[in-house]
């Protein structure tokens, strides 16, 4: 890892470009989509996912489900109907992942 001068990994690099790109904006300001992030930096969807959780965690952006992503105003974001839209907005994600698994595994012309 990092620890002993190697690459970082890619969630970080992610995590690291939007908050250089937080700096610039505004709270309220609307993130790049995932799709959008996913263009930009060539990594997987999981690992767009990671480095949002980790500005997340940071209270550097908000979630809001569906509608996406937002610059944070800085106050605490402790409310569970906030949580419970991050979980519904993760289980969502997984639900696609292993639909997407099942499809390709799945025996064609069975």
């Amino acid at each position: 890892m990092t620890a002993t001068g190697g690459p970082k990994p890619k969630a970080v690099q992610v995590a690291d470009a939007l908050r250089e790109d937080i700096k610039r904006m505004k709270p309220g300001d609307k993130l790049p989509s995932q799709r959008e992030l996913i263009d930009r930096f060539g990594f997987a969807s999981q690992t767009i996912q990671n480095g949002l959780a980790a500005l997340r965690a940071e209270g550097l952006i908000v979630s809001a489900g569906s509608l996406g992503n937002f610059v944070s105003d800085g106050s605490p974001s402790s409310d569970v109907r906030d949580d419970i839209k991050e979980i519904r907005s993760q289980i969502q994600a997984l639900t696609e992942r292993v639909a997407a698994l099942e499809e390709r595994s799945a025996p064609s012309g069975a």
